[in-house]
């Protein structure tokens, strides 16, 4: 693998945390790297196509993305969003101007015929992507959350909720009717790293292994696979990860993570300030894992192609 520079790297990812290491990745592998994004909190409202998870991830890479909040497009307005809320359209999820304009196209795409992931590659190159976007599946797969004794969708449960609320169950609707693409399957067969990014191992990434095909291909992969704690310090920067790994009767820690990821991983790198004992039965790295700029996201993209060379080496 050498530098990294030449490795080819498929990273899971959703939420900001999967994104953010993305965006690092990018920048050290460039068009190398491929990221599985995860379809399980996509939505229809407001007439279009929302998916979450790969729009976020290719606004971090294409460097559109409001980095303050952390998602959005930066210096975007909501005047389309407003008007259409003020002529009594659903006022409950929010979308920028230019981000309802690639759910609009993403919309048609589909209507049209189109795949999911025809119509991402498709975003993420008009806004001048190197690396690739493939969502986890063409099928609609949508996560239920159960709280307050009812279910809802999870980005009802995150912004009505506030995602505050005790978890008291979560259903993936569609997965069992889901496949992985082609272009799902060849990126993890032709990989030389797999990397579970720093997301919410519930509702980020347990949607996309639980995908048929997914799981199967990583375990049967030749490359190394390394998941990336979203732990740091012992904290989750960003989200309710410990509500969902309580849900689940997991510890909320890195160790807790990597029960979630039993046979699957070879390795996961916790943060260096984590207090934490390392999971038990695989093998564990540790470096400070805050990304807080393009700097240190390269940083952290480095020290995992790292531990990608270590474990490839052994």
């Amino acid at each position: 693998m050498g530098s990294g520079v030449a490795a080819e790297v498929v990273l899971l990812a959703g939420g900001t945390g999967g994104a953010k290491l993305a965006a690092g990745m990018q920048a050290v592998v460039g068009r190398r790297l491929t990221v599985i994004a995860n379809t399980g909190d996509d939505v229809e409202t407001l007439g279009v196509h929302v998916s979450p998870d790969p729009d976020l991830v290719t606004y971090w890479l294409a460097g559109q993305v409001d980095e303050v909040r952390g998602w959005g497009i930066k210096d975007d307005g909501f005047d389309v969003f407003q008007r259409m809320a003020r002529f009594g359209a659903p006022d409950w999820f929010s979308l920028s101007n230019l981000d309802l304009a690639a759910c609009l196209y993403r919309k048609d795409f589909l209507d049209s015929g189109g795949r999911l992931t025809d119509a991402q590659a498709q975003i993420a190159r008009g806004l001048g992507v190197k690396a690739t976007v493939l969502p986890m599946s063409d099928q609609p797969v949508r996560t239920q959350i159960k709280s307050s004794g009812a279910w809802r969708g999870l980005q009802e449960y995150l912004i009505l909720e506030g995602g505050q609320t005790e978890v008291e169950g979560v259903e993936l609707q569609g997965i069992d009717s889901a496949e992985a693409t082609p272009e799902v399957l060849e990126a993890i067969g032709a990989a030389d790293l797999i990397v579970i990014g720093p997301s919410n191992p519930v509702i980020s990434i347990g949607p996309i292994l639980a995908v048929p095909g997914i799981r199967e291909a990583m375990i049967a992969a030749t490359a190394p696979v390394v998941a990336v704690s979203p732990y740091v310090a012992g904290k989750v920067i960003k989200g309710p990860t410990d509500l969902f790994m309580k849900a689940l009767g997991r510890p909320t820690t890195a160790a807790g993570v990597a029960t979630l990821y039993d046979g699957v991983i070879d390795a996961m790198i916790n943060d260096a300030d984590d207090p934490g004992p390392p999971p038990d039965d695989v093998r564990s790295f540790s470096t400070a894992t805050f990304m807080h700029s393009a700097e240190t996201r390269a940083l952290v993209a480095r020290a995992v192609l790292k531990v990608g060379e270590t474990l490839a080496e052994s």
